[in-house]
């Protein structure tokens, strides 16, 4: 399983996207900047971390977007844990598929 240990630090996460990958499940983490728009008010930027999910053999780059699966969170520790549990999550949830994508590489 992915545990906090095999994920970066927050002042690392802050410059660049981490990527990594488990038994077939492919993951990043990265910041992503979006302006929230009150009613009335002038927008404000906030950071929320993105963690996305893809079957392997390719990179993040190279993988069509249909085949990414995306959540949002709070950028902050409690943030962290919750795209590590929801990347074990997907994982528990179809092992055999994960472990044939990695076979497949």
């Amino acid at each position: 399983m992915i545990g906090r240990k095999d994920i970066l630090s927050i002042p690392y996460l802050k410059k660049t996207a981490f990527t990594g990958s488990y038994e077939g499940l492919r993951f990043r983490f990265a910041v992503v900047k979006k302006e929230v728009l009150p009613d009335g008010e002038q927008g404000k930027e906030i950071q929320l971390l993105e963690v996305t999910a893809w079957e392997g053999p390719y990179g993040f780059d190279a993988t069509p977007e249909e085949k990414k699966q995306r959540l949002e969170m709070d950028f902050s520790e409690e943030g962290i844990q919750k795209g590590i549990d929801w990347l074990n999550e997907l994982w528990n949830q179809e092992p055999k598929r994960w472990i044939a994508a990695k076979s497949n590489w």
